[in-house]
Order: C-alpha cells, then sequence, then structure tokens
C-alpha cells in the first residue's frame, strides 16, 4: 500500500514532463501568412476569386509559392508573398496576372497571419518567419539541449543531496517556469526559460526513475520503472487535448503547466529513500521511514536496520580490506568501456541503440502533426501507441529474452519507416496507423534498453555504463528536431535516416549477449565471458563477490541503473 501510494503519486508528476517536451509542437506552429501591407484593403483577389478581405483569402491557400493580389483604398495595387512585397507601377485594373513593371520591397510593416486554427502562436508572436525563420527551429533543439545538461546536474545532485530534495525542487520549478514562459516579453526570454524548464523537467525524470525503483520491490521493478515512461506518454496525450481546445499559445502554456500543481501541493510529503539513507549511514532516519512503510502495510515486525548493516558489513568487510589497494589504484573511468575488442564492439551498439531509439522516438512524436488529417488527433493517437508498447515489452523480455525482443522491434521500425514511404500520400488513414506501428516498434525498444544496459556490463562499470547511454540518448533528442526539419528537402528523409539507423543497430544487436536469467557480473573478466570466452581486460580487476554480499550488491547495482537515466 504505501509503495503503491509513492509509486502513483511520483508518476503522476511524471506526465508533466511529456507536456513540456512535446509542448511546442503546437506552440511553435507556423501559420499561412503572407507579407503585411499599410493602408486600407479594398479587395483582395486570389487566382480568380475576389474577396474583401485577406482573411477570407486564407481557405484557398494551397502551397508557399502562392501571392495575393490586394488593391488598397488609393488604387494601389501591390501582390503580396510570403517575405516580399511589390507594388505595381500600373494600376488599371485588378487581376491576378501582370506582365509589367513592378517595384519589390521587404516586409516593414510586419506580416499577416492565417488565424483560423491558430490564434496566436510564438511564430505569430514575434514574427519567426523569413529570415528569422531558423529562430523558431532552434526552439525544439534548445529545449532538448537543457533536458541533456539537466539530467547530468540534477542525477549528480540527486546521489549528493538526497532524492526528495530534488524532487521538491525539480516539481516547483517545473510549475514557476511553465508559468512563466507564458508570461516572456520576448524570443530570447521565451527560449532562456524554455531551457530552464527542460533542465528541471529532465531533473525530475531521472531522480523519479531512481525514487520509485528504490522503493518499489525487486519482482515489480522492471515493470514499475518501465510504465513511468507510460505516463510520460499520457502527457504527450494531454498536450494534444488542449491543443485542440485552447488556440492561443500562452493560455495553452498556462492549462499545461496547471497540471503539475497538484503534485507540487503535496509533493513535501514524500519520505527520503531507505536506501541513499543506508548509504549515507543516516540509520535512524532510515528506520523511521522503514517504521512507516511497516505501519501502512501491516507489517508486525519490520525489518531492523542494524541487523542489515551488521550482515551487510560481516560479509563484506573482509573483501573490502583485501582490496582496498586495487581500489584506490584503479578508478574507472569512460575508457573501460573500450578495454578490449569485445566491450568496445557492445559498448558501440549499445551507444547506438540509445541513440536511434530517441531518435526515432521524437521524430515519429514531433512530425506526427504533419501527416495531414487532424494533428491533434495524430499527436493522441501516436501518445495513446505507446501504452500498450510498454506492456508488450515486459512482456517479451521476461519471456523471450533482452536481446530477442530488441533485435525483432528494431529491425521492425526500419521495415515500417521503408512502408511509408510507398504509400500515396492522399491516403492519410494509411500514413498515421504506419506511423503509430513505427512509433510502437521504436518504443519497445527504447523502453528496455535501459534495463539491458545495466545487465550488459559489471558492477564496477555499470554506472558509467548506463550514464554514457543516457547521454547519446539525449545527442538524439537534439538531433531529432534537426532531422524533422529536412522534410522541407524531402518529405521522407527523417524515415529514411530512422530507418538506416534502425536497420543497422538492429542488425549489431545481434552480437550482443543475452542476460535473462543471468546474474549480474562484477568484473569486466566476467562481463566479457559472458559474450566469448576469449582474452578479457587486463589490469587488476576486483574479484567477484559471493553468497549474501553478492545478493546485495546486485540489488543496489540494480538501483544504480536507474541513477543514471
Amino acid at each position: 500500500r504505501f509503495q503503491a501510494c509513492i509509486y502513483f503519486a511520483s508518476v503522476f508528476q511524471a506526465m508533466s514532463c511529456g507536456i513540456h517536451y512535446l509542448a511546442s509542437v503546437f506552440m511553435a506552429v507556423t501559420p499561412n501568412f503572407v507579407c503585411g501591407i499599410s493602408g486600407n484593403v479594398s479587395s483582395a483577389l486570389f487566382y480568380n476569386s475576389s474577396e474583401s478581405s485577406i482573411e477570407d483569402i486564407w481557405t484557398l491557400w494551397t502551397s508557399t509559392e502562392n501571392y495575393v493580389v490586394v488593391q488598397l483604398e488609393n488604387g494601389e495595387i501591390w501582390e503580396l508573398n510570403q517575405c516580399s512585397r511589390s507594388k505595381r507601377e500600373v494600376s488599371l485594373d485588378l487581376a491576378y496576372e501582370y506582365e509589367g513593371n513592378k517595384s519589390t520591397f521587404p516586409c516593414s510593416d510586419g506580416f499577416l497571419y492565417d488565424d483560423t486554427k491558430w490564434k496566436s502562436t510564438v511564430v505569430t508572436q514575434w514574427d519567426l518567419v523569413c529570415d528569422r525563420e531558423w529562430l523558431a527551429k532552434l526552439i525544439q533543439p534548445t529545449f532538448m539541449l537543457g533536458v541533456l545538461i539537466g539530467a547530468v546536474i540534477f542525477g549528480d545532485i540527486a546521489d549528493r543531496l538526497g532524492r526528495r530534495r530534488v524532487i521538491w525542487f525539480t516539481s516547483a520549478g517545473q510549475f514557476v517556469f511553465g508559468i512563466a514562459v507564458a508570461f516572456t516579453f520576448d524570443y530570447y526570454s521565451f527560449v532562456i526559460v524554455r531551457f530552464l524548464l527542460a533542465m528541471v523537467s529532465s531533473g525530475y525524470l531521472v531522480v523519479a526513475f531512481v525514487y520509485v525503483t528504490e522503493f518499489v520491490g525487486i519482482k515489480a521493478r522492471t515493470w514499475a520503472s518501465m510504465h513511468v515512461h507510460a505516463f510520460f506518454a499520457i502527457g504527450i496525450m494531454i498536450v494534444a487535448l488542449v491543443g485542440f481546445l485552447v488556440r492561443t499559445w500562452w493560455v495553452y502554456q498556462i492549462f499545461l503547466s496547471i497540471a503539475t500543481l497538484p503534485f507540487v501541493l503535496c509533493c513535501w510529503m514524500l519520505p527520503e529513500t531507505p536506501l541513499w539513507l543506508l548509504s549515507e549511514e543516516r540509520y535512524e532516519d532510515a528506520q523511521k521511514v522503514i517504521n512507516i512503510m511497516a505501519r501502512w502495510n501491516k507489517v508486525s515486525t519490520p525489518c531492523k536496520v542494524s541487523e542489515l548493516c551488521s550482515v551487510q558489513q560481516d560479509d563484506l568487510v573482509s573483501d573490502r580490506t583485501s582490496n582496498n589497494d586495487t581500489s584506490s589504484a584503479k578508478k574507472h573511468n569512460i575508457l573501460d568501456l573500450f578495454c578490449n575488442w569485445h566491450i568496445a564492439r557492445r559498448t558501440i551498439t549499445v551507444w547506438l541503440i540509445w541513440f536511434t531509439g530517441s531518435l526515432g522516438y521524437y521524430v515519429f512524436s514531433l512530425s506526427s502533426v504533419s501527416l495531414g488529417g487532424n494533428e491533434y488527433l495524430n499527436l493522441f493517437l501516436i501518445g495513446a501507441v505507446e501504452l500498450p508498447c510498454y506492456i508488450i515489452a515486459c512482456i517479451g523480455m521476461d519471456k523471450l529474452g533482452r536481446r530477442n525482443t530488441l533485435i525483432p522491434f528494431l529491425i521492425l521500425s526500419a521495415l515500417i519507416c521503408v512502408l511509408i514511404m510507398f504509400i500515396p500520400q492522399d491516403f492519410n488513414i494509411l500514413i498515421i496507423l504506419a506511423n503509430m506501428a513505427g512509433k510502437f516498434s521504436i518504443g519497445v525498444a527504447f523502453g528496455l534498453i535501459y534495463l539491458y544496459t545495466a545487465e550488459l556490463y559489471p558492477t564496477i562499470v555499470r554506472s558509467l555504463a548506463v550514464g554514457s547511454g543516457s547521454m547519446m540518448c539525449r545527442v538524439g533528442s537534439v538531433v531529432a528536431p534537426f532531422c524533422v526539419y529536412l522534410r522541407s528537402v524531402w518529405i521522407f528523409m527523417p524515415l529514411l535516416l530512422v530507418g538506416i539507423m534502425a536497420l543497422l543497430s538492429g542488425i549489431l544487436t545481434i552480437m550482443l549477449p543475452e542476460t535473462l536469467g543471468k546474474p549480474l557480473t562484477n568484473t569486466l573478466v566476467e562481463a566479457t565471458e559472458m559474450g566469448r570466452k576469449k582474452k578479457s581486460c587486463s589490469g587488476k580487476t576486483p574479484p567477484a563477490h559471493s553468497g549474501a554480499a553478492l545478493e546485495k550488491i546486485e540489488m543496489f547495482g540494480q538501483e544504480t541503473v536507474s541513477t543514471e537515466k
């Protein structure tokens, strides 16, 4: 009962992370627009259609190559393009085609936007079009850069100051910065505040994984940690719903940020995790938390911290003594992930899977609003399809194995990307279903790589392995928006890149060892032998632990996995 309350309270806030990660798909949308004109328009002409105002033209707009011909009350006739305007020298009659002389001017009077779908976006607010279009395209990448930095900073702070304090700060930060975004006064303040919002959102997601897995028992840990992703997906669905109901960007941002308020009001009641308290040797505080857990769960004989510590010390004291010189002489670093050919090949493959999973996840999510049809329904479905994919991932991991689940879904992602290229563009429903299938398959691969990475590496470098993989994941999320922008070069370019990466990752995964049912390794020697029994890493490595000590190290090693996520 206690763990369930802790779990659902913590993962509720994970929805806000999904909300803020994908909020820009509607907040930074670029509607149809043409160059503005000073003066009162008496009539507007678009091909053979004549209207009394430009606003009535938007329903006929079909391409960025189009232009609008307007006649002012003073008799002047202008051609309004998207990034320039031309004044006709001879103003005899209002006609769409004109072969005479024209004088071209820049859009010094601003722009006229189509507000039939969106009343206001950050693009229309600060005219992020034409020569300022690149500023709009930096909104999502800079957010993802904040995600990368936040994961590193708050993950380290959580290990130093505790999980609860970071949860408090990042939860409050999401609410404060989320509201502050709506009241920014210019583009640069908007990007800076969004960057800070990305840092605290990422920080919360990282620490929430640690927090819930340190409270949940070993049997339920895989399912519990995997379904934190599911609440992130619910956040994406909320973005679609709020975007459909609210069409003004700053009001839309406020509504999205309010979702974090209930947790902010109650997060101060969450306790610190006993595992972190034990690691800091705060035994009395840990015992208090354990007693509270026992009362909630109606356990008559709660665990005694003093007994646990005495057993652990008896198991490990001799080993610590024998390895004191070795541990002080050898400090492990990122180079240990490349100490021999087998471990190096494993590291490169794992990094590629992390990168591909993140790239595919955000390419499918961000491009869902450009698939045709109802963009709000598209994003909602792209989020909803994640919910069953994590259930499939958990079942596959336990029944088929980590590698045997990862390989087919990576290759399936590549095949779906190819399939989408051959679907005619007017088959909107089929295209949307294929993209949902692509998001489903890449979601399965993306979800299970966290646990698989931890099991592939020994205890002495497990944190390094998962942490470095997480960094590659963040790099993929930064690259993904730029990949989506390549649609302007070729509409299928993002899918082609994701397909190639997924196929390459799937093929290389065949060479990885299966870890289902195998104990966690403790040395680089053991990790190498898990793949192939050949010459292993040179240099001294701590000997493997046995008995009760090994069980405790494996349990705590699994906790380390979540810390680095």
